[in-house]
C-alpha cells in the first residue's frame, strides 16, 4: 500500500477528536443530540484549522444509524461507505475548479433526488468565495429552502468574500487558530503512535512553525521525519530542513543594530547566507523575536502570551533591560515592510543588508523615524566619552578628570553668578547670534537645537520652537533645561527666560509665532549712536 501523508493518516473521523475547536464540536453535537441539525452552515477560517474533516464528520453523523453522543459511531454501514467514499449521500466539490452557473444548476437539478440509503445528502463546497457572482445568485433559492434531505456545508478561507445574501441563510461558524500547546500535544500523539523519536523543543519549534494551522504542523513533521528517516528528530534537525534559525542569532542581530554595529551585524547575516536559511523566513522570525522582546519590555506579566522556552524568556527579559519600546516598536515597522518587499525582490540579501546598514548608521538616512536613533547615538556617544563635559556641567571637575576626588578632598559645587535679566535688546542680539551661539554648543543639544526656531512670547520670555514633541519636552525641565540656560546665559550675558514649545507639523510657524530669526536686527550700541 502506497504511503499516506500524516495529515490525511490522522484526520480525526469523530467529534473528539478535533483539537481546539471545542465552541463549535460542542454546538454541533447539541444539535445532533437533539435532533435540531440545520440545512445550511458556513464553516470560515485560516487554513489547516478543521474546517474540511468537522465538515466530514457532520456528514457521517446525520447519515450514522446509530450515532454516540452526537459522533458518528463508524461501524454501522453508512458510516464505512462515507468514509471510504463511496457514498452518494456526500457530494465534495472543490469551488475553485467549479465555480460557474452551470455547475450550480447541476447542484440544483439532482437536489430534487432523496437519498436511496441514509438519512441526508450533504453537499459540501470547499472554497466557496470562488464562486462567481452569476453561481451564488443560482444557489441562492435552492440555499433558502433545500428539501427536508439536503444540507449544504459551505468552507471557506475568506469570508468577507461571501454575499451577505449567501451568509444570512446559513448558520456560521469561526475556526479559530489552534494553539501552540495543542498543535504541540496533537504531534506527540502522531510521533507516539508512529513511534518515532522526537525531541520536545524540535516538536514545538514545528508547532510553532505552523502558525495555528494543525494540517501545517503534520505537513512540516512529515518533510522533517522524512529528511532524517531512522535518526532522532533534533531541533538543530528540524532548523535545518526548515531553513530557521535559532533564537540566539536574532539576539545577537538586535544586540548588532541597538549599538550601531555594521560590521557584526553583516557578520550575522552571512552566517545566515552560508547556512542555506530562507532570508524570507529569517526576516519574518525576526520580526516575531522583536514582537516578543517587546512584549517583556512593556510588562513582566508576559509568560503566557510570548510563547518561548524559560531560558529563551530569561534571555528576552536580560535584554530587554535597557531598550526603549519605541525603537523596538520602530524596528518592526522597518522589518515588517522589508518583508513585505523581499516577496518581490530578486536580490533578496542586498535588500537586507541595505537595511541593516541603514539603521546601524542612522546619520546616514534623513527619514523622520531615525531620528531617535540619531539623537540616541549622539547621547551614548557623550555619556561614554564626556565625563569631563559632565563633570564640569555638574561643578564637580576632579571626579570627571579622574573618577574620584583625592582622598580627603572635596570637589566644590560651582557658584552661579547672579545676572540681570535679559531685556528685548539682549534677546534680539542673541538670536542675531544664534549660528555663532549653535557653533558653540556640544552634542547632543548642537543637533536638538539646529530644528528650532525662535520666537518672542509675552513679558520678554524667549520661546523655543520643535516640530518634535520630544524635544519639546526634552528641555521644558530637568538637566537638560538647565543646560540650555547656561549656555543661553552665557551667550547673552544676562538671564534669560525661555520656554520650549511644541508645533505639529501642519501647522504654520509664522501664523502661530514671530520668527525671530527672519528679523534683520539692526542694534546700536551707545559709543555707536555718540560717534554718530
Amino acid at each position: 500500500m502506497s504511503y499516506v501523508a500524516l495529515y490525511r493518516k490522522f484526520r480525526p473521523p469523530v467529534f473528539e477528536d478535533v483539537k481546539g475547536q471545542d465552541h463549535i464540536i460542542t454546538t454541533l453535537k447539541n444539535q445532533i443530540k437533539s435532533d435540531r441539525v440545520g440545512h445550511a452552515y458556513l464553516f470560515c477560517g485560516t487554513r489547516g484549522t478543521g474546517k474540511t474533516s468537522v465538515a466530514k464528520i457532520l456528514a457521517r453523523a446525520v447519515n450514522c444509524e446509530h450515532p454516540v453522543d452526537g459522533s458518528p459511531c463508524g461501524e454501522c454501514e453508512m458510516c464505512n461507505a462515507i468514509a471510504a467514499g463511496n457514498s452518494m449521500n456526500v457530494i465534495e466539490i472543490d469551488a475553485a475548479s467549479n465555480n460557474g452557473v452551470d455547475n450550480i444548476r447541476e447542484i440544483i437539478d439532482e437536489v430534487s433526488y432523496s437519498p436511496t440509503k441514509g438519512k441526508r445528502k450533504v453537499y459540501i463546497i470547499d472554497e466557496v468565495h470562488m464562486l462567481s457572482a452569476g453561481a451564488f445568485n443560482a444557489l441562492l433559492k435552492t440555499l433558502e429552502e433545500p428539501p427536508e434531505y439536503v444540507m449544504f456545508i459551505l468552507a471557506t478561507t475568506e469570508v468577507q468574500k461571501i454575499p451577505i445574501t449567501i451568509l444570512s441563510r446559513c448558520q456560521r461558524y469561526d475556526f479559530h487558530r489552534i494553539t501552540i500547546d495543542t498543535i504541540e500535544s496533537r504531534l506527540r500523539e502522531v510521533v507516539d503512535a508512529e513511534g518515532i523519536k522526537v525531541e520536545e523543543k524540535a516538536l514545538r519549534y514545528i508547532a510553532k512553525t505552523a502558525d495555528g494551522s494543525m494540517r501545517d504542523s503534520l505537513s512540516l513533521l512529515d518533510q522533517c521525519v522524512a529528511f532524517n528517516y531512522g535518526q532522532e528528530l533534533t531541533y538543530d534537525k528540524v532548523l535545518g530542513v526548515l531553513g530557521a534559525v535559532d533564537t540566539e542569532v536574532f539576539s545577537r542581530l538586535f544586540s548588532a543594530i541597538y549599538n550601531q554595529d555594521a560590521n557584526s551585524a553583516l557578520t550575522v547575516l552571512s552566517d545566515v547566507v552560508i547556512q542555506g536559511r530562507e532570508l524570507a523566513q529569517f526576516v519574518n522570525d525576526f520580526v516575531w523575536y522583536l514582537r516578543n522582546l517587546m512584549l517583556v519590555q512593556a510588562s513582566d506579566q508576559m509568560e503566557d502570551v510570548v510563547d518561548v522556552s524559560t531560558d529563551n524568556l530569561k534571555d528576552l527579559k536580560s535584554q530587554a533591560e535597557g531598550t526603549e519600546t519605541d525603537t523596538i516598536i520602530r524596528y518592526i515597522r522597518i522589518f515588517s515592510e522589508l518583508s513585505s518587499q523581499l516577496r518581490y525582490a530578486t536580490q533578496k540579501r542586498i535588500l537586507i543588508e541595505i537595511t541593516l546598514i541603514k539603521m546601524c548608521k542612522p546619520q546616514m538616512d534623513d527619514n523622520e523615524d531615525s531620528l531617535e536613533d540619531r539623537l540616541r547615538v549622539l547621547e551614548q556617544h557623550d555619556e561614554e566619552n564626556g565625563k569631563i563635559l559632565a563633570g564640569i556641567r555638574s561643578g564637580q571637575v576632579a571626579v570627571a578628570v579622574s573618577g574620584a576626588a583625592p582622598a580627603g578632598i572635596q570637589a566644590q559645587p560651582k557658584v552661579k553668578k547672579v545676572l540681570d535679566r535679559a531685556v528685548p535688546e539682549d534677546i534680539q542680539k542673541l538670536v542675531k547670534e544664534w549660528p555663532r551661539i549653535l557653533a558653540r554648543m556640544d552634542n547632543p543639544m548642537k543637533t536638538y537645537m539646529q530644528r528650532a526656531r525662535l520666537s518672542l512670547g509675552n513679558n520678554d520670555v524667549l520661546q523655543i520652537v520643535f516640530d518634535n514633541k520630544q524635544l519639546a519636552d526634552k528641555y521644558s525641565g530637568g538637566q537638560s533645561a538647565e543646560d540650555l540656560q547656561d549656555v543661553l546665559d552665557g551667550a547673552a550675558n544676562k538671564h534669560v527666560e525661555f520656554e520650549t514649545r511644541f508645533l505639529e507639523q501642519q501647522q504654520s510657524f509664522e501664523e502661530n509665532y514671530v520668527n525671530l530669526q527672519a528679523i534683520n536686527f539692526d542694534i546700536v550700541t551707545e559709543d555707536e549712536e555718540k560717534e554718530n
